[in-house]
């Protein structure tokens, strides 16, 4: 079998306002990983990152199943990987006047595979805030990230809390993956995936000062959203007490080791001819 399944995406609305392009894929050994984009349908509108880089994938074309995209006024990247980044230059193209909100590190890690025009960036740090019309977004630093660029935000007139790949969980299967509520998921099945995702995707978790971790939490436990919108995970409403609970707790889960060459060898030759397999990668 495919070292990966690709999933078609889908479109939720979960406010009048915000809509999920939900994506997912499968990891061997790990689980489906949903794989979210948003629209904040705002007076100036945002997308927030863009999707997978696959060849199969037409960002664009899903964005405009919920809006126009020559309307988009602000694509915010949280991070430049390569499963937030796949329509970013498309998407630039199809909307002209967009600015695409990113970090100086941000900028310079898009410019090494393709120059992203400065005069198209518009930079934010965690704890600034910018206006679009009818509500301002507040960046934020998650509690965990894979990525030195990484910037999620709050939406000042909703709540809402945007947090990139923190929260996230790889699920059993890809119709949880792309679910429109967490909730169809098992609390303890919830609970196990986001700390095996803590520590594939954060693995320096296990490393860190305790105190200074956890307070990291505070704005979070502050602000109380009741939305919290992760690219990893499908939109999570009313359990935002239950998610810092269990990352305060990602310190001390075991350590992800992935398969090792062995392992490789293996799953390769399950490809060989008369080996079971489909003859390739």
């Amino acid at each position: 079998m495919p070292l990966e399944k690709i999933r078609p995406g889908t479109v939720h609305t979960v406010r009048p306002d915000i809509s999920v392009l939900s994506d997912s894929l499968e990891v061997p050994g790990i689980g489906h990983l949903p794989v979210n984009a948003f629209v904040l349908l705002a007076a100036q509108p945002v997308v927030i990152d863009t999707g997978l880089s696959l060849p199969d994938r037409n960002f664009v074309e899903t964005l405009s199943t919920v809006l126009d995209p020559a309307d988009v006024r602000w694509i915010w990247l949280t991070h430049p990987d390569r499963d937030h980044t796949g329509g970013l230059f498309d998407l630039m193209a199809a909307a002209p006047e967009a600015r695409v909100v990113t970090t100086f590190i941000g900028a310079g890690i898009l410019s090494c595979e393709r120059p992203l025009p400065l005069d198209r960036c518009y930079f934010l740090n965690p704890g600034e805030t910018m206006d679009i019309g009818d509500r301002a977004l507040t960046g934020f630093r998650p509690p965990l990230f894979d990525n030195p660029a990484t910037v999620g935000f709050f939406d000042d007139h909703s709540g809402v809390c945007f947090s990139s790949d923190c929260f996230g969980a790889p699920l059993a299967t890809a119709d949880l993956a792309q679910a429109d509520d967490v909730r169809d998921v098992a609390a303890e099945d919830l609970r196990i995936a986001q700390l095996l995702w803590a520590t594939v995707d954060s693995p320096w978790v296990r490393t860190v000062d305790m105190d200074k971790y956890l307070a990291t939490f505070q704005l979070l436990k502050d602000r109380k959203p009741d939305l919290v919108l992760s690219t990893h995970l499908p939109p999570a409403a009313g359990i935002t007490g239950a998610l810092l609970d269990t990352l305060t707790t990602a310190p001390d889960a075991p350590p992800f080791m992935g398969p090792d060459q062995t392992a490789l060898e293996q799953l390769l030759a399950g490809f060989e001819p008369g080996g079971g397999g489909h003859g390739g990668i």
